[in-house]
């Protein structure tokens, strides 16, 4: 795991120290000032495309790096509205391709797999792991065809700390992951992943995981029962955040000397990947969400879960992970879900003209200053 005290956030220790300070003064995180988002962003088509535009233009996460295990591992999936390719070639290397055949714009994968080529089903043109053309089906009748030339459309992939990201607009650099965190080991394996999608604005579903204010009242059976109400550290690290949701048996670790505490088991951690993905690390695995814009009022949810790595002390198989995703999915995520759905229900009405986010919404507000600012810049390039 990487070294948060690298990105400006608290080490492991000083969380616990805080959210101990909060515990016994009632006490959390707090913003400087509130926001006010106009209900038409959540509706409006003009509002989403220049959305769209956005994540185009920056380097986003699509998958985990052990969703491409091996020599020939590919995902195929929509981005940003676009249907792209991402695949392992045979030298290691992850590439990602605009996901449509030179000849007629047929889709020449789908969903995931392992394969030495792809093939357009259409009329069977074939393409090399790398993108180059490596067949086609009577050749001569295509007489301006240049091999060479018309292999599949390269868009920009870079790996990081076992993440892969993509940019369908420019080239990415070494400057713009910076802020991008070493989450998993190359010993670390994607063991469970799902999809999910939503008549919901993708902003109101990542606006559920960056606050506890909601946690009594919305989770009072599920996650309630285990976790603090509005107590959290929350911190932010350039465009990014970190929200720390602490368990109630966190207090246990008061009887342990300091620098033996751990807060692995005592807490969940958020990191929201600036614009729309959340990357959470609980007790026995962490899971990979990426939030697809479909339109301004659905959304589909990709998520990745990776097993964490055994330990001197302790061994996690499998089925202890299975319980870690169980425990997310009973504690209120289809809560969260469904408080995204009844929101977009309301956002056309004339109930509000804003939505309100005040101090213990410090990742929400966070999170539309850094969109206000990015759309006003892409506005004027």
């Amino acid at each position: 795991m990487f070294n948060a005290e690298q990105l400006g956030l608290l080490c492991e220790l000083d969380v616990i120290d805080r959210i101990f300070d909060h515990i016994d003064n009632g006490t959390t995180d707090l913003g400087e000032t509130q926001w006010h988002e106009p209900v038409s962003s959540y509706y409006e088509q003009a509002r989403f495309e220049r959305e769209l535009a956005l994540l185009r233009q920056r380097p986003v996460v699509f998958c985990p790096s052990s969703a491409l295990p091996d020599a020939g591992s590919y995902v195929a999936r929509n981005a940003a509205g676009t249907p792209l390719l991402v695949a392992r070639g045979q030298d290691g290397k992850v590439r990602a391709f605009i996901n449509a055949c030179r000849h007629r714009g047929m889709q020449v994968a789908a969903g995931q797999g392992c394969s030495r080529a792809f093939s357009c089903p259409y009329h069977g043109w074939t393409y090399n792991l790398d993108g180059t053309l490596k067949g086609v089906p009577g050749k001569a009748a295509f007489p301006d065809l240049d091999m060479a030339a018309d292999g599949l459309v390269e868009v920009s992939a870079v790996e990081k700390g076992g993440l892969v990201y993509v940019m369908q607009q420019g080239e990415i650099t070494d400057a713009m992951l910076d802020c991008a965190p070493d989450f998993f080991s190359r010993d670390q394996i994607l063991f469970h992943q799902s999809a999910t999608e939503d008549n919901a604005n993708w902003k109101l579903l990542t606006e559920t995981l960056l606050e506890g204010y909601h946690i009594k009242s919305l989770h009072r059976d599920s996650f309630y029962p285990f976790g603090l109400d509005n107590i959290n550290v929350v911190e932010t690290f350039g465009e990014n955040s970190r929200i720390v949701y602490p368990f109630k048996r966190i207090e246990k670790l008061r009887a342990i000397k300091r620098e033996q505490r751990r807060i692995a088991g005592s807490a969940t951690l958020v990191y929201h990947l600036f614009p729309n993905v959340s990357v959470a690390v609980l007790s026995k695995h962490t899971s990979v969400t990426i939030i697809e814009p479909i339109s301004p009022t659905q959304t589909r949810m990709e998520s990745y879960c990776v097993k964490h790595p055994d330990t001197v002390n302790e061994s996690i198989t499998i089925e202890d992970a299975m319980r870690d995703v169980a425990f997310v999915n009973q504690s209120g995520q289809e809560e969260d879900r469904e408080a995204a759905r009844a929101i977009q229900e309301t956002v056309t009405t004339q109930a509000n003209s804003h939505l309100t986010f005040g101090y213990f919404e410090k990742a929400i507000v966070t999170f539309h200053q850094n969109l206000h600012r990015q759309l006003a810049t892409s506005d004027r390039e």
